[in-house]
This record gives C-alpha cells, sequence and structure tokens, in this order.
C-alpha cells in the first residue's frame, strides 16, 4: 500500500506541468517580485495575507483545484479594507493607496479567469512598481523593480501564444530586447523633460511614516537610541585635504532652554539681540554637503558655517547662534556648497542682555547640582577654573560612558551626577551647561554630528547617524563662545576617532566586523561595502539629484542659453523623434528568419516553381495542393503523393494539432518541442524526394 503511494507519488512528480499552470504561476513569481519590497513599509499582517493570499493561489494552480467563490473573495477583500482604514486612520494618503492596492492585487489574482482578467493583473502591478519609488530610488530597488518589470513583461508574452511556445529563456530575451528599444527614448525624456523643483517621486509623507535624523530637542536618551543606527546622515566632498577628526563638528540645533528634563531651542524673540560679529583665526575650508532627507529644518555644516548656503527652491538662514535652517523640513535630498572657518572667535562682544537667556534655569530643580556650583564658587571666581575644575571631576572619577545609561528620575542632572554617573554624551553635555549655569557662566548645548568616515573609492567623508553628538559652548570674557566637549574628558576615542559612537557597520547580524585587519578577507567585505556605497553616491548625484539647475548648466554646456520650457519641450519632442528613429531604422532592413518549419515550407515551394507549377501568392497549402493533384499531370506520381502529404502535414503542423496530440493543451513545452521536431524530420525527408 505504502509503496503503491509512493509510486503513485513519483508518477505525480514527474507529470509534466500544463502550459497554463507554467504561465501562471510565472505571472505569480512576477507578482511576488512586484510585492515584495512593499513589505518593509506595510504592516506585518497586510504582508503575511498577501503571502498566505500567493501561497493560496499557488496552491490552487498547481493542483488544479477550482477558484474561490466569488462572495468569499468579496467578504474578505471587504473586511481587509476596513482594516486598513482602522489602521491609518484614513482613505487617503499614500501608505493607505498603496496597501489597498496591494492587497487588491493579491484578491485579483484568486479571481483570475478570463483574458482581461490577466491585464488587470498586468496594469496593477506596474502601478505596483511605480509606488515602490515613492519610498525608495536606490540603486537595488531600481535594479528589482527591472527584474520585476522584465518578468512581467516575460509572462505577458507567454500568454500570447496560441499553440507554440518559445523557451522560457527566450521569452525572457525577448522582453530584455523590448527593454533595450526602449531606452534611448528613455534617456532623452530623462535629460530633456522640464524638471520641476523637487525630486521626482516626491509625495507628502503621511503621519505614520518617520524619518531617523537628529530632533530639535534633546532629552536623555535621544541621542543614544540615534547613534545605535548606521543610517546615513550626509556626505561631504572637501576641496582638498579634511580637517582632522577631531576638528570635525558638524553643527546642527542649538539649545538653550531646559525644563529639568529637555533641552529645546529658545524662540526666536530670545535671540533678538545676539550679535553677529565673529573673527575667522586661521584658513577657510570649502566643501559640498549632500544631506538626505530627514523630514527636519536643520542643515549641518563645519563649524563655524560663514554665511547660509545658496540653494535653489530652498531658502536658507544662518541664524544669531550660527544653526542653518530652512524655511520648510526637508524631504528631499539637497546638495550646497558651504564654507567654514574651524578656528573663529564668536560673539565676542555678546551684550549682557543677551548672555542673560544663556544663563536661565528652572527654579528648584536639580537642588544637589545648585549646591555643589557654591561650593564650586567658593573655591574660585575664575571662569577658566570652574570648567577645568568640572572637566577634570569627569575625567578623575568614576564617570563612565555607555549607550545604556540606567534611567534618571525627576531630578535628572543630580540623578546623573551624584547616583548613576553613567551616560551618553547627552548626559555630560546636558549637566555640564546646567551645572556652568549655576556657576553664572553663560552656556548652552549644540547637537549635531561629530567624525565621519571617509570613503577612500571616492573621497568622500560619509556621516552617519551613529556620528550623532552633543557638546556644549561657554561664553568667555574676551574670547566669546568657546566649545567645550565634555564627552571628550571620559572618552576621549570618541572625539578622536572618526566611527562615531559605534563601531561601522558589521555584516551577518554582528558576527563580522569590518573593522578587522587589512589583512583579514573581513577587509575585503569592507571594500566592498565602500564601493557599494561609492556606487550609490554616484547614484544620487549624477541620477537622483538631476535638479533643474543641473538641467539649465547641461543646456548651457550645449551652448542652449536661457532656455524656457517651450524650447525644451520642442527640443525633447525633436531628439525623441530621432531616438524613436534611430531604433525603427534598422528594424525596418531586418528580416526575421523564417522558423525551421516555415524554412522548409519556402524550400519546397521553390522546387515545385522551378520544377514549373509555381505557387499562387494567395494560395495556401491545402489549396497548392488540390491545384498540384489537378494540373500538374508531368509531376511523377511518386513525387505528387510527397508533395501532397507534405503539405498535408505543415497544414497540420502549423495551423492545427500535430497527430495523436489531441490533448497537446496538457503537455508540457518540452514534449511540444519534441513533436516539432519529430514533424521536422518527416517534412524534410519527403522535401529531399524533389532533388
Amino acid at each position: 500500500m505504502a509503496g503503491g503511494a509512493a509510486s503513485g507519488s513519483a508518477l505525480l512528480s514527474a507529470r509534466p506541468m500544463s502550459r497554463d499552470k507554467s504561465d501562471t504561476l510565472l505571472l505569480l513569481a512576477a507578482c511576488l517580485l512586484v510585492l515584495a519590497p512593499h513589505a518593509a513599509h506595510l504592516p506585518w499582517w497586510i504582508s503575511a495575507l498577501c503571502g498566505a493570499l500567493l501561497l493560496w493561489r499557488a496552491w490552487i494552480t498547481f493542483r488544479g483545484n477550482r477558484m474561490p467563490p466569488r462572495r468569499l473573495l468579496l467578504s474578505l477583500a471587504a473586511a481587509s479594507m476596513v482594516a486598513v482604514y482602522a489602521y491609518y486612520g484614513t482613505p487617503f494618503g499614500r501608505d493607505t493607496g498603496v496597501a489597498m492596492l496591494v492587497l487588491l492585487l493579491t484578491f485579483k489574482l484568486l479571481e483570475m479567469r478570463a483574458r482581461r482578467d490577466l491585464f488587470v493583473v498586468l496594469f496593477l502591478s506596474f502601478f505596483l512598481i511605480l509606488a515602490n519609488f515613492f519610498y525608495s530610488q536606490s540603486i537595488a530597488t531600481t535594479l528589482l523593480m527591472g527584474a520585476a518589470v522584465l518578468a512581467l513583461l516575460t509572462a505577458q508574452h507567454s500568454f500570447q501564444y496560441a499553440q507554440a511556445i518559445p523557451s522560457l529563456r527566450q521569452r525572457a530575451k525577448f522582453s530584455l530586447v523590448l527593454l533595450g528599444l526602449a531606452l534611448p527614448l528613455t534617456l532623452v525624456l530623462f535629460v530633456l523633460f522640464p524638471r520641476i523643483q523637487g525630486p521626482l517621486w516626491s509625495m507628502p509623507n503621511d503621519s505614520r511614516s518617520a524619518r531617523s535624523g537628529l530632533s530639535d530637542s534633546m532629552a536623555p536618551g535621544s541621542i543614544s537610541s540615534l547613534t545605535l543606527s548606521a543610517e546615513i546622515a550626509f556626505r561631504v566632498k572637501f576641496e582638498g585635504e579634511p580637517p582632522p577628526a577631531a576638528s570635525l563638528y558638524w553643527r546642527g540645533p542649538v539649545l538653550g532652554s531646559y525644563d529639568g528634563r529637555d533641552w529645546t531651542a529658545l524662540p526666536p524673540q530670545a535671540l533678538a539681540f545676539e550679535s553677529r560679529s565673529v573673527q575667522a583665526l586661521g584658513p577657510a575650508v570649502r566643501y559640498q554637503v549632500t544631506l538626505e532627507p530627514n523630514d527636519r529644518r536643520s542643515l549641518f555644516a563645519l563649524e563655524l558655517p560663514q554665511a547660509a548656503p545658496f540653494i535653489e527652491g530652498t531658502p536658507v538662514r544662518l541664524a544669531p547662534d550660527f544653526q542653518l535652517l530652512s524655511r520648510r523640513p526637508i524631504q528631499q535630498r539637497l546638495r550646497y556648497q558651504a564654507v567654514s572657518h574651524p578656528q573663529y572667535q564668536l560673539q565676542a562682544d555678546a551684550s549682557a542682555q543677551s548672555l542673560r537667556n544663556w544663563k536661565a534655569l528652572p527654579a528648584a530643580a536639580n537642588p544637589r547640582t545648585r549646591d555643589l556650583a557654591r561650593q564650586l564658587r567658593e573655591q574660585s571666581s575664575d571662569p577658566r577654573e570652574l570648567i577645568a575644575s568640572v572637566l577634570r571631576q569627569f575625567r578623575e572619577q568614576d564617570f563612565h560612558y555607555t549607550l545604556t545609561p540606567p534611567l534618571l528620575g525627576t531630578h535628572a542632572v543630580d540623578d546623573f551626577l551624584f547616583s548613576t554617573r553613567s551616560g551618553f554624551c547627552e548626559h555630560y553635555a546636558g549637566a555640564f551647561v546646567f551645572l556652568m549655569r549655576a556657576l553664572d557662566i553663560p552656556a548652552r548645548v549644540v547637537t549635531g554630528y561629530q567624525g565621519g568616515e571617509v570613503n577612500p573609492v571616492d573621497g568622500y567623508l560619509t556621516v552617519r547617524q551613529s556620528n550623532a553628538h552633543a557638546w556644549t559652548e561657554v561664553w568667555l570674557q574676551g574670547q566669546g563662545w568657546v566649545r567645550i566637549d565634555p564627552t571628550a574628558a571620559v572618552a576621549p576615542t570618541r572625539v578622536q576617532s572618526s566611527q562615531g559612537a559605534v563601531p561601522p557597520p558589521a555584516l551577518l547580524g554582528g558576527l563580522v566586523n569590518l573593522s578587522a585587519s587589512p589583512d583579514t578577507w573581513l577587509a575585503r567585505l569592507q571594500t566592498v561595502r565602500q564601493r557599494w556605497e561609492a556606487l550609490n553616491n554616484r547614484w544620487n548625484q549624477w541620477v537622483l539629484d538631476y535638479t533643474p539647475a543641473r538641467q539649465r548648466n547641461l543646456l548651457e554646456s550645449l551652448g542652449l542659453v536661457n532656455v524656457d520650457w517651450r524650447t525644451l519641450a520642442l527640443l525633447m519632442f525633436g531628439a525623441g523623434l530621432l531616438a524613436m528613429g534611430a531604433v525603427a531604422l534598422p528594424l525596418l532592413n531586418w528580416r526575421q528568419r523564417p522558423a525551421p518549419l516555415d524554412a522548409v515550407y519556402l524550400d519546397l515551394c521553390a522546387r515545385l516553381e522551378r520544377a514549373g507549377h509555381p505557387r499562387d501568392r494567395h494560395e495556401g497549402p491545402r489549396s497548392y495542393a488540390e491545384r498540384l493533384r489537378r494540373s500538374a499531370p508531368d509531376l511523377p506520381a511518386h513525387k505528387l503523393a510527397a508533395a501532397t502529404r507534405f503539405l498535408a502535414l505543415y497544414e497540420q503542423a502549423r495551423y492545427g494539432r500535430p497527430e495523436g496530440a489531441q490533448h497537446a493543451q496538457t503537455q508540457d513545452a518540452k514534449t511540444q518541442r519534441s513533436r516539432q521536431q519529430a514533424i521536422l524530420a518527416e517534412l524534410k525527408a519527403l522535401s529531399r524526394s524533389f532533388r
């Protein structure tokens, strides 16, 4: 019994898959390529439901079962749409629309019965390919979507055949040729299509979607959680050698208001009396920044920026506290030129009224820290000695630098200085500024990034979220604002190195550390990562950042100055016609080689024509054979019989079903090709009788 079941199972597994099954499974594989990237931003339950529906459809196809009733599908689809609305809270928006389209595609696969349903599935799939670019425009996404387009075209191509079907490799090759023919026109449209300000695939962010980036406020744990991310914050290209790692302080939000827990920026009216005086004490550093979108208003520049950079379509101002602020949140990649002076004297002539804002403290907060300030004040009144004393305590006492500090209570600074003594940069910066203000020394928190990693492949300095940092500035008479980094007193390697708070990105879940020695194979992985990031950077610079300004510069380099959109549209139309002509003209002169079956038929017709019996242009094989029987008495009987047999067999093979293949639709492509080869061999044998 078991042996019979095993033999039956083996027979079932050896049975060739039907044409309809193979085509449908190819379509399902193409849809899987389209849907898989959406799992990165969809809720887990939508991804799980779509995966279950795809498996259900594949099982139905493989087993040959009946489709589920439409009443069941309608109920499931309605329940899914209600769940989507309940999750997102709105029927509109990018994420809601994409989630509904993903579900509609998977449900449509379960009711695909006619050819029109196939085209609906294909159109939905192509639209979801475009929707993938709402979330990512990286090289990996582009390559994956290119593979999805190729798979969809191959699946669409497969459903067009009525009888014989080429191999999967031939169909994929034909689809690749179609994509190649569309490439010249695509390049023309990319280069000359009138650009609009902002990225091509930009859409407003939904409320549930968040970007990682440095916040406009600081609380214990806000920066340490950010530094666990290896995501790129921005890239920098210096003109010449970059400054040393210890000087790479990238200035961001400046915080001066403290409520007992959070540090936030002072309101604009509080900065009205700030002085704008700054004196450069060293050479300027020129560089270009490529800032990733972060949904914040802060731009980052090496301390200290000389002026606000010019960014077309994005107004930027240099605030009185010398942070760069955009008028609107940064939701697209920005590239700007900047000039900074690492050695400077900032606001040495600040007025007492402006400094009062940088000494304010909440009442009754952190009493033990205030007592410590009174004790230090009794020992010295020199601000420089007081600063050195506090830093010496950080350096010599039992303070620790950690990414996982203990929780702090109501008096957070007291708990940190006298109890836990373990923290990250925001703990040390916040406690130091509070203590300075308690000592009547103007002080503020500066957040941003420190360090960076130079990619030897393209020379860009990569600054990641793991480089997020917080330091302080104190105002000293005669010197102005002076940068003090209390973290350097506890963990000097954090500032002196260029790697940030955590090591470089690891592979295989941390089992592979990319900071290994250069003599190991792990260093090769490091090189691969650097080359991949350099390639992504070039993609960002030359493809994704192809802005109106860069398009205008390209046209000006070609001698086209002050081109308006009408001229650009005409230029695009003309170049598009040239591109299509360059593709179409070779195709007009190209003659497709006849199929082997047709080649043998044409050869026989040529032989009969030389014998004095040409085929009329309107005659098919059957009409030609009947005319030969009526009006070709000079042909020997065996040749006339061979010609009649040839034409009947060719008609059957070319326009009907081969003999013995009444159920050809259930046979696989390999079996059909074997039958075609046998028929072709017989036709060649019949044709040889006319030599």
